[in-house]
């Protein structure tokens, strides 16, 4: 059992209630001490939200999804600088989410704008934008398939698959605390691939 488990199950045992009922600012405080499941009951309540508001900004789902997903990792990497005096957790997060759609919305102005060389391009040949995002996913699949296999599935179908944790826990009969660890483990862990890989990941 890892150190994050013994210390998830010694402050539960402690307040005698489950991460469900904690209290938003309780579940950030865990967070800030590495508790992947912290993180993923904040996920539970507030990604839905997450991502109806970067989609809403973005317009496209696989944008939206990367928004959500490097705004979350802000939060796990940044949860222990929250101040409840400067507003609601919910709204911190929310900000997080608006401030990294912003970002990508952005970079894809950027991309869009810059000059395209007057050249007659064969058809059925890729633009140089589809061939890096071509790259791009290829370089994701690349990462994910380095995880543990348990990991990876939590992941490909939380993001690609729209289910939430509590729905993932249902669909594969495990433990919702299972999902979580699983879920922010591996997300943990592909960052990381993703970052040596080159792809940026910085937060937002």
């Amino acid at each position: 059992m890892s150190a994050v488990s013994d210390f998830r199950e010694a402050t539960e045992a402690r307040a005698g209630t489950k991460l469900a009922h904690l209290s938003d600012e309780a579940l950030l405080a865990l967070a800030s001490r590495g508790d992947d499941a912290s993180l993923g009951e904040l996920y539970d309540r507030y990604g839905r939200v997450a991502y109806g508001l970067a989609h809403r900004i973005l317009r496209d789902p696989a944008l939206a999804e990367d928004a959500v997903q490097e705004a979350f990792l802000a939060v796990w990497r940044s949860a222990g600088s929250f101040l409840a005096e400067q507003g609601k957790p919910s709204t911190w997060i929310l900000t997080l989410v608006h401030r990294r759609a912003v970002d990508l919305v952005r970079r894809e102005e950027r991309r869009r704008a810059e000059p395209l060389e007057d050249v007659v391009q064969p058809a059925g040949e890729a633009t140089d934008e589809e061939a890096w995002l071509r790259a791009q996913r290829q370089v994701v699949q690349e990462c994910l398939r380095k995880l543990p296999a348990e990991q990876r599935e939590a992941i490909e179908l939380a993001y690609y698959g729209g289910f939430t944790q509590s729905e993932l826990a249902e669909r594969l009969d495990q433990p919702l605390g299972t999902i979580k660890s699983r879920m922010f483990t591996g997300l943990k862990r592909l960052r990381e691939l993703l970052a040596e890989a080159g792809l940026d990941v910085d937060s937002p």
